[in-house]
């Protein structure tokens, strides 16, 4: 994903001289690109989040359209104040970008997991918050966000995420995808869970249950229609993060409950105490349920108990 964000991002700025991107000293390997077609719109801030923050601020405040970016949570919450009060508050075009959310940098160890940031950025007042899926996803978001007048939050994966839809894919603001068409429940995923989702519901159709597929990409603005289209199509609603509380489920299971919706519903997601201190980003998944096997169970438990209320 982060490649195909930054080869998005230098097409995008190559016909658009507003837009500037600002690290905190990391993304060696991957900002070249950039940095060496326009140097002057690129900007190392060094390990100083709240600087790089404060920097892309004001270059927001005199008509620049900024990128921030640096890995998991550390241009989140190392510069969350700075976010708050200087980019959201103004609702300046600032664009957070996060590389690795969820467990992918999951040896490092708790410092280096992106478990809590949707929860924080949704939050916060103007901001629009995304965690594509895939390269595809990666590519629409970020050119919505180039032409997005206010904050924004992209959640990325680390490296060598598949391709999940095609290369044409055209996407709208706050817009789920509906990636496969079932009747017995909808599994709906943010960001890089559908892969894993895609498979599960395989599985499924092996056992006769027809699972509906949506990607959400954006929590802020949450698709409330696909939502409640799906929970009267379907009559059951399974979400997959990798990500804790506050995130796609707490999101789904409030519009649902506003609603008065009554769909047997449940959040497959991050249960952070106790914490497992490191690992691969696999064992982690697979540890929290968020693994193949675990989405089927939690789909065959879910349908179980739709079937109850009928």
């Amino acid at each position: 994903m982060r490649t195909a964000f930054i080869e998005h991002l230098c097409s995008l700025a190559a016909d658009d001289e507003r837009i500037f991107l600002v690290c905190g000293d990391l993304g060696f390997s991957v900002l070249e690109a950039f940095a060496e077609r326009f140097p002057a719109r690129y900007l190392n801030a060094g390990v100083a989040e709240q600087n790089m923050t404060g920097i892309a601020a004001g270059l927001a405040l005199a008509g620049k359209t900024v990128f921030t970016y640096s890995i998991a949570n550390f241009p989140v919450m190392r510069c969350l104040e700075q976010i708050r009060n200087d980019v959201c508050y103004h609702n300046l075009s600032v664009k957070v970008v996060a590389v690795g959310g969820g467990f992918a940098y999951g040896s490092q160890g708790y410092t280096h997991h992106g478990v809590e940031d949707l929860a924080v950025m949704s939050a916060l007042p103007n901001i629009m918050v995304a965690a594509p899926a895939d390269p595809v996803e990666t590519r629409a978001i970020t050119e919505i966000y180039a032409d997005h007048s206010g904050p924004g939050y992209l959640r990325l994966g680390k490296a060598g995420e598949p391709v999940l839809h095609s290369p044409g894919l055209r996407l709208r603001a706050g817009q789920a995808i509906r990636v496969v068409d079932g009747k017995d429940l909808t599994i709906i995923s943010i960001g890089g869970m559908l892969g894993t989702v895609i498979k599960a519901a395989e599985v499924l159709l092996t056992n006769g249950i027809e699972a509906r597929i949506l990607s959400m990409p954006f929590l802020v603005p949450l698709d409330q229609r696909a939502i409640l289209e799906a929970a009267n199509d379907t009559g059951a609603i399974l979400t997959v993060e990798e990500h804790g509380r506050g995130g796609l489920g707490t999101a789904v299971g409030e519009r649902l409950a506003i609603a008065s919706s009554a769909v047997p519903f449940f959040p497959i997601r991050l249960d952070l105490s106790p914490i497992k201190v490191a690992g691969s980003q696999e064992t982690l998944r697979a540890a929290q349920g968020l693994s193949v096997e675990g989405v089927v169970d939690a789909a065959q438990r879910l349908i179980s108990r739709s079937k109850a209320t009928v």
